[in-house]
């Protein structure tokens, strides 16, 4: 299917994908292509990126919307949300990720969940089968992140900190995300829980390369989210 079939289609257009995007300009053209072989409606949160992210993804046919500094993801995806929820045709709001970890045919099987009844909000989890490989020592440090995740806020997830996600307009419209940087997904994780929505857990597979380690999948980085948790 190509990016005209897909606008010619009317499901489509009733699920937006936003995409945080800060210095993707070697593959966000890629992911937004891809993107739209599947969902017609993309619209990309550039966060104060200093090459030609922006320019790339709108050339790829996504909608821009700019902050005119780096204000973090958390930050990007509330601008997003909101950009979404100003179309009242939307249903469904996905989030991807903007440097290749993705694939669509994950994101398009949370949907389809979604579109079935069978929860209000789809996140996705690398854990849930092997085709996702992360070193060892990842693996600990995402599974604590997890164990603190689900404690503090009282949800059973395996996979708290996936940037793939679906979620149902009225669960989105009551989603304000406050925490700018990584601890933004347990906040999200929070709101969900507190609320009445129910929730699923669907497989993914995650891309380790050596580009989607350097732009944030590396051992470092889930420290960092790690210690985001505890200080938040």
């Amino acid at each position: 299917m190509t990016p005209k079939d897909v606008n010619d289609t009317e499901e489509v257009h009733d699920t937006w994908v936003v995409i945080p995007l800060y210095n993707e300009e070697q593959v966000i053209g890629d992911v937004v292509t891809q993107v739209r072989t599947a969902f017609a409606q993309v619209v990309c949160v550039d966060d104060g990126s200093a090459d030609r992210s922006a320019e790339v993804a709108a050339t790829a046919g996504a909608r821009v919307v700019r902050h005119p500094f780096n204000l973090g993801q958390g930050a990007a995806l509330q601008t997003g949300f909101e950009f979404a929820l100003a179309d009242p045709s939307m249903k469904y709001v996905l989030t991807f990720d903007g440097d290749g970890q993705h694939q669509i045919a994950d994101a398009v099987g949370m949907v389809a969940r979604l579109r079935g009844g069978e929860a209000d909000v789809v996140f996705g989890s690398r854990f849930l089968d092997e085709r996702s490989k992360p070193g060892f020592a990842k693996r600990m440090v995402l599974r604590a992140a997890v164990g603190y995740t689900n404690m503090t806020t009282h949800t059973r997830l395996t996979d708290a900190h996936n940037g793939l996600r679906a979620i149902r307009r009225p669960v989105l419209e009551q989603i304000e995300i406050t925490q700018n940087r990584m601890a933004h997904a347990s906040e999200l994780v929070a709101q969900i829980g507190a609320s009445d929505a129910s929730y699923v857990e669907h497989p993914v597979h995650i891309v380790y390369n050596d580009y989607t380690k350097a732009k944030g999948q590396s051992l470092w980085n889930s420290v960092n989210i790690l210690a985001d948790l505890i200080l938040r």
